[in-house]
């Protein structure tokens, strides 16, 4: 044993291979030292507790060169997303158009007047930029951008509801991804909670019988990622306006409309279940309304604020606006996204309504291009149909109709994890003992690493 421990060569033999010597032009050189010496102590261990034989060198090299790989590979990676989940937050949620990517990226290489004012020449606000275009698009009187959602709820309600009551109904008073609670939130806001109506049925009695002094707002919150059927009631947005409305006392309560994702495209000619556009809560007369940039938006992530501009003024001069303000790559990207919507060609332009809106017939033309690519390498490939899912706590249980590549794989979550493992990662999903790809959430540029990544991953079993 004590022969083969002084075998082992030495950390400076180890730097003098030309293999290391190569990979020292790439990486500081106490970083490589400290590579080496980590694999020599690995090997040390295993000959000392009587474990695999003395690890050739090459192979030591190779190991010490794969470390420096894995060392040199960012954290956050692309991924290609074949699981049909169209807004997957684990991955990202929305990816962004190609206008808004190239924003960012002009935003991120020169200077610009992110605080600067070009007509005075003096200090300017970052929360200008958006302003009038956002409230073209919604009908809101002003508007603020924060960095998510969250933020914009905790805000709006910090600025606007702090040490007094906020009326919701006991049905909506959810938990969402990340254990995000509307009750915890507004604790933290510093604003008091009332419940009313029962779980699945609150009315505008409910509401209207709670208000008190002390009210500061109603509010209806989304439901996120899930929904309630049968038995159901709760009062439309008009009714919870003209409840505030009646109140006779000064300091009416302001309507308060947490819409969560936030779309600005009618959601039913794609298909889909009514989901409530920010246009339609202004129209109804709502104070403030929140919602998110990077769910059906199709933006980057940020919290949008929009509303009455006497209670956006307010959130603004609050001291926590500062903290929660977003970057000019953010502001760059929602522009863009935002312009896409101003043209009209949000669904041509932006990932997420790309997806969406493709056919079925396309879908299955795609699935059977990948289908006979793969079974010409003799693979066990079908072409299945299935759905896709919105995701993102978006349209809670709705899918749309789509076609599946269905790869059948004698053991489908050790090839699900070598997937993972291939560059770039691919994440499917899988039913009945089968690895199903979903064209509708692959980008158009990702075919061939996609197949190549499957073949792949297909011969290593």
């Amino acid at each position: 044993m004590q022969q083969s421990l002084r075998s082992l060569p030495s950390v400076d033999r180890v730097l003098a291979d030309p293999r290391v010597r190569e990979a020292l032009a790439s990486y500081r050189r106490d970083i490589v030292v400290d590579v080496v010496r980590r694999r020599l102590e690995t090997a040390r261990r295993d000959l000392a507790a009587g474990g695999s034989p003395l690890v050739a060198f090459p192979e030591l090299v190779d190991g010490v060169l794969a470390d420096l790989t894995l060392l040199g590979r960012p954290s956050l990676r692309p991924v290609i997303n074949a699981s049909g989940v169209v807004l997957h937050t684990n991955l990202g949620r929305a990816p962004l158009s190609r206008e808004a990517a190239a924003a960012a990226q002009e935003a991120a290489l020169r200077y610009s007047n992110l605080e600067f004012d070009l007509d005075s020449g003096e200090r300017g606000s970052r929360l200008s930029h958006l302003e009038s275009l956002v409230c073209r698009l919604t009908g809101a009187e002003a508007a603020l951008v924060v960095n998510n959602n969250a933020s914009a709820v905790l805000l709006g309600l910090t600025a606007l509801a702090q040490g007094r009551e906020v009326i919701v109904s006991r049905s909506q008073a959810v938990e969402i991804g990340g254990g995000f609670r509307i009750p915890d939130v507004l604790r933290q806001s510093g604003a008091r909670l009332v419940e009313v109506g029962a779980t699945n049925r609150t009315h505008p009695r409910d509401f209207a019988d709670a208000i008190g002094s002390e009210t500061a707002a109603l509010m209806r919150v989304h439901a996120s990622n899930f929904q309630q059927i049968g038995f159901v009631t709760k009062p439309t947005l008009a009714e919870l306006v003209q409840i505030a409305q009646e109140v006779i006392w000064p300091g009416a309560p302001l309507v308060i409309d947490d819409l969560g994702s936030g779309t600005l495209l009618d959601t039913v000619p794609f298909g889909l279940s009514p989901e409530p556009t920010v246009q339609q809560s202004i129209a109804a007369g709502v104070d403030i309304v929140t919602f998110s940039g990077d769910k059906l938006l199709g933006g980057p992530q940020a919290g949008l604020i929009v509303g009455r501009a006497e209670q956006i003024d307010e959130i603004r001069r609050h001291p926590l606006t500062r903290a929660l303000r977003v970057d000019k790559l953010t502001l760059a990207a929602l522009e863009a996204t935002l312009q896409a919507y101003r043209r009209g060609k949000a669904v041509e332009e932006i990932p997420v309504w790309q997806m969406i809106a493709v056919t079925p017939e396309s879908l299955r033309e795609r699935a059977e291009g990948w289908r006979a690519r793969l079974a010409a390498a003799g693979l066990p490939v079908a072409v299945v149909p299935g759905q896709s899912t919105i995701g993102g706590g978006s349209l809670p249980g709705e899918t749309l109709p789509t076609f599946l590549l269905a790869l059948v794989a004698p053991h489908p979550d050790e090839l699900a994890a070598r997937l993972r493992r291939s560059n770039p990662p691919v994440v499917g999903r899988i039913q009945q003992e089968r690895l199903l790809f979903d064209p509708r959430t692959v980008l158009l540029d990702e075919d061939e690493a996609l197949l190549s990544a499957i073949s792949a991953g297909s011969t290593q079993a």
